[in-house]
């Protein structure tokens, strides 16, 4: 997997050329309508869908677009509907229904008693007033960290937060788990988040880019779904890609569905996890003692390259950060490490980097570093050049549509259509880092350092959570399950019956995407279609709309309430509001877009109109033209590779320059027999959405989620393909699959995020194979307070008992 040679690099690239007339700018655009096929069209996260129904039942979903590379998350539709793990009904923990003020049972391991809508209504209004007079709005958290639904209307956290503002405020969070440390850091270095931005676009990659790096990402899987609804081009473009003789790098301790896929057009690069920085700076190290960095570059785009030279070079700290200090740390030769030096400096090279490296403890470092290096190959700004940190998310990279926006319903009140709606206008009155979420339930009061900035955690005594299930993407689920014991009420609006819902006092059935009406766009950068997103089937037992329930909670807060929360418009109303202010901006784009009444009438998509001048998009090309008119975000308006703003800050977890910080729990410190856990995507699921589905059959193993091993590490363990194995260490343990195979650093283990938690009452593992249970609940630093999930280090053995029944997705009982 590191046996690499020059030649191997390289080979192909004389057909580089001949390759690139498919691409220019030609667009990829879906498929016309009659080629498509029949059935109701709606949207998800994973693209616009045709829904086949019979009798009124949604029997089969399909992706609605063109696809080269099939896309296994658009069949799932009646599996998000039927399956046995839906919430049917309003349900209140034993418990709490018997003393709400001074609940008996314990969250988790209480039974659950079914009420009607109106007297979960009532109990909720009234100890969420009683909460609200008693300790103050901030004592209340809505911050209700997920995923979004699709829609425009019917966004779970969005509607939450409406709410909770006309009740008078409520604490929420900073931040997002999936880049955590980046977006914290990249500001102060490129005066951009840079992990949410459009990226240089694949037409401009295929036609200058002579490498392609593919650091710690699989695109295969992310691509699959986007924030709001995949457009269907990413898959498409690395489909193009892997044709293209480009050549290829893949850098990654495991081998992704991404690398298989590019078959023997990639050279696949295993490091050991964690190492990334270390690996970076013996490239760029090489840079230096070749005399292949770019010094004009740096001298007219940079600031403070000069003080992270001398780190570099060891006259900082005595320890010079070569390409065999980086092959002691990685596991890669350094001859490896010097070729990759002198590839990427003599040819055009995009460094395309994954967010999974920065989830890690001082995960601040590794984009920095990425970016560091692009700075010294002088690429950035250049077309095919530099870094980008979203090609594998949403699509980044497709060209951006002229087109018809859709605009979505806002947290706070902005209609004025009811009278007296001046009482309805708080929001967040105190945010903290959402991956914080443990240690604000454990210490109420205490303050804490972020981004320069001292804040303080409050003291939550209810938490309402909807749209997202934050017990399967929090670190350390033992430690969050006893600080889950601590609030007086918990509320969860949901779907299924997810850990999270398990360990709720109400539990609201909420509908899927299928059981409502609304709209989205495709392409969180491209905006490349306008999609209704038809009611396909009729809601599931009580199951009803987070619009309609937060409207009903509106108007127990005071007569006229639902008024307010609505604006005095329905469901329809608003989807007909948005698409005419979409279609007037469609009018100024030029774009054709019938009236709302014929497009809802089709049953088609609207794609908007192609734009071959932002198909030609450079990012940070106006920067390298003009730094001076053009300058970055950052206090010098440059690269900055030094930060005196965070050097001001004084952080001995995140310094002045990228640094190589050797993290706790590490192959370095690891004892005898510990592995290092890695929690990368699935490749059948969204996180943990669809855990439950069919598409379990194609990953499962022993019907558990399974755990890849290398084979040296299973043979010395006497573990084959097909065991159970425990995994475990001291914040927890997990019964997994194994599988076992060559196609990992040997070292490390990889158990795939997003499994529901699962844990036997009366052994404490966890019967799913849920990877949160095993991983550490730190912060990255004191700048980003992002999780590090993937700073574990576990240990595996074959398991020999009698294997417990999976509870993951069956209900509570009398639910």
């Amino acid at each position: 997997m590191t046996d690499i040679t020059r030649r191997g690099f390289l080979k192909g690239s004389s057909a580089v050329a001949g390759a690139l007339a498919f691409t220019s700018l030609t667009p990829i655009s879906a498929v016309a309508a009659s080629k498509r096929g029949s059935g109701v069209l709606t949207a998800g996260r994973m693209g616009p869908m045709l829904c086949e129904v019979s009798d009124g039942k949604l029997i089969a979903t399909k992706n609605a677009l063109a696809q080269t590379v099939p896309n296994s998350l658009q069949t799932t539709g009646p599996d998000q509907v039927y399956t046995k793990a839906r919430v049917k009904y309003p349900m209140v923990r034993k418990g709490y229904l018997e003393s709400p003020t001074a609940p008996k049972g314990e969250r988790g391991k209480d039974e659950y008693v079914r009420v009607s809508w109106d007297e979960a209504y009532k109990l909720i209004h009234e100890q969420h007033m009683r909460i609200r007079k008693t300790h103050g709005p901030e004592s209340v958290f809505a911050g209700s960290y997920g995923w979004r639904s699709s829609g425009v209307l019917h966004k779970a956290q969005t509607l939450l937060q409406r709410y909770m503002s006309m009740a008078g405020g409520y604490s929420g969070h900073i931040g997002d788990y999936s880049t955590g440390a980046a977006q914290v850091i990249m500001p102060h270095v490129m005066g951009s988040i840079e992990v949410y931005e459009q990226q240089t676009t694949h037409p401009m990659v295929m036609e200058n880019s002579d490498v392609v790096v593919l650091w710690g990402m699989n695109p295969l899987n992310t691509l699959k779904i986007a924030w709001s609804s995949t457009d269907c081009t990413g898959l498409e473009f690395f489909h193009q890609l892997k044709k293209s003789g480009k050549t290829i790098i893949a850098i990654d301790p495991m081998r992704s569905e991404t690398i298989d896929f590019f078959e023997d057009k990639i050279q696949w690069i295993a490091p050991r996890p964690m190492t990334d920085v270390a690996m970076l700076m013996g490239i760029a190290h090489t840079l230096v003692k070749n005399g292949k960095h770019d010094k004009a570059f740096l001298d007219k785009y940079t600031t403070g390259y000069d003080k992270f030279e001398a780190y570099l070079l060891g006259k900082e700290d005595g320890v010079v950060k070569n390409s065999q200090w980086a092959a002691d740390i990685t596991g890669i030769p350094a001859k490896q490490i010097e070729l990759l030096a002198d590839i990427f400096s003599s040819n055009r090279t995009m460094l395309m980097a994954g967010w999974g490296i920065q989830r890690q403890q001082f995960g601040e470092q590794r984009h920095w570093m990425i970016a560091t290096l692009a700075a010294m190959l002088g690429q950035i700004g250049l077309p095919g050049g530099g870094f980008g940190f979203s090609y594998h998310y949403s699509n980044g990279g497709n060209p951006t549509r002229d087109a018809g926006v859709l605009p979505a319903i806002s947290a706070s009140i902005g209609g004025g259509s009811s009278a007296g709606n001046d009482w309805a206008v708080s929001g967040a009155v105190n945010s903290f880092p959402v991956a914080r979420i443990v240690e604000a339930l454990e210490n109420p009061g205490k303050q804490y350092q972020h981004n320069g900035h001292e804040k303080t955690f409050p003291e939550i005594k209810m938490i309402w959570w909807a749209g997202g299930a934050n017990f399967t993407h929090h670190q350390d689920t033992n430690r969050l399950i006893k600080a889950w014991q601590k609030p007086e009420l918990i509320v969860i609006s949901e779907i299924y019956w997810t850990a999270a819902a398990k360990h709720a006092d109400i539990v609201l059935p909420i509908t899927t995407s299928f059981e409502r009406n609304d709209m989205t766009m495709t392409g969180d950068y491209s905006n490349q279609h306008l999609v209704p997103m038809k009611k396909v089937v009729e809601p599931q037992g009580e199951a009803r709309n987070d619009f309609d329930v937060f409207a009903d909670m509106a108007e127990m807060i005071k007569a006229g309430g639902r008024d307010v929360f609505t604006e005095g418009k329905s469901e329809m109303d608003w989807l007909k509001g948005f698409y005419e202010a979409a279609q007037k901006g469609g009018r100024a784009a030029r774009v054709r877009m019938p009236n709302f009444g014929k497009f809802w009438d089709d049953n088609e998509l609207i794609e908007m109109k192609f734009n071959k001048k932002a198909a030609q998009f450079v990012r940070h090309a106006d920067f390298r033209k003009d730094p001076v008119m053009n300058p970055l975000g950052t206090p010098s308006g440059k690269i900055e590779i030094y930060s005196k703003t965070i050097e001001g800050y004084g952080y001995d977890d995140c310094p002045a320059h990228p640094t190589w910080i050797e993290p706790t729990e590490f192959f370095g410190s690891a004892k005898d027999g510990e592995l290092q856990l890695m929690t990368a995507h699935a490749a059948h699921r969204l996180h943990s959405q669809f855990n439950y589905a069919k598409l379990r059959e194609e990953y499962a193993i022993a019907n558990r989620e399974p755990i890849s091993i290398n084979s040296e590490d299973a043979k010395a363990r006497g573990i084959k393909t097909g065991d159970l194995v425990r995994a475990y260490n001291d914040r927890g343990q997990v019964l997994v699959g194994a599988y076992v195979t060559d196609g990992i650093k040997q070292g490390a283990v990889c158990i795939h995020e997003g499994g529901w938690p699962d844990l036997d009452p009366a052994t404490g593992i966890c019967r799913n194979g849920g990877a949160n249970v095993l991983t550490s609940d730190i912060p990255t630093s004191r700048l980003a307070n992002g999780c590090a999930a993937n700073s574990s280090l576990v240990r595996i053995e074959k398991f020999t008992e009698q294997a417990p029944e999976l509870m993951a997705f069956t209900p509570p009982k009398n639910a």
